[in-house]
């Protein structure tokens, strides 16, 4: 951001070096006033195009800041044994929605804690089709399943 932020002051101060450049006089010339204005207008958009992609960033980074606290707020509810196994790279929190986690190398299931009955479930699991993936996401959620489900 802040390299776009220096690019459109550099070029913003090109468009005012251009305007006192021409001083009036090549609006009253009849063959280039029409060229300069449209040089401006160019440097008018350009500064335009750029001022909006900063503030796209802004956004993307206000965006980013909230669910990461929202993860924050929902890992306080989450029990430790689940955040120990993301902690050490066996689970993947997902940011859009933090109660629910990937087993790395397996496709498609998911491990979730419910935090209304306070247990640990999984989705997904019947489309895991590889016998090796299956292995480690039974032997993972298996172990939640008893340590948490168990109390």
């Amino acid at each position: 951001m802040i390299k776009k932020e220096q690019k459109f002051d550099d070029k913003l101060q090109n468009h005012i070096d251009t305007v006192k450049q021409a001083n009036g006089q090549p609006l009253n010339d009849k063959r280039n006033g029409q060229a300069t204005l449209n040089k401006w207008d160019r440097q008018n958009e350009s500064l335009r195009n750029l001022k909006d992609s900063i503030q796209k960033t802004k956004d993307a980074i206000e965006r980013e800041e909230g669910k990461i606290m929202d993860v924050e707020q929902t890992n306080k509810v989450i029990p430790a044994e689940i955040l120990e196994l993301v902690e050490k790279g066996e689970l993947n929190q997902w940011r859009k929605h933090p109660n629910t986690f990937f087993v790395p190398d397996v496709d498609k299931a998911r491990i979730v804690w419910d935090n209304k009955r306070k247990v640990v479930a999984h989705r997904y699991a019947h489309l895991i089709t590889e016998q090796e993936q299956r292995t480690k996401f039974v032997r993972l959620y298996n172990g939640l399943n008893s340590v948490l489900n168990g109390r």
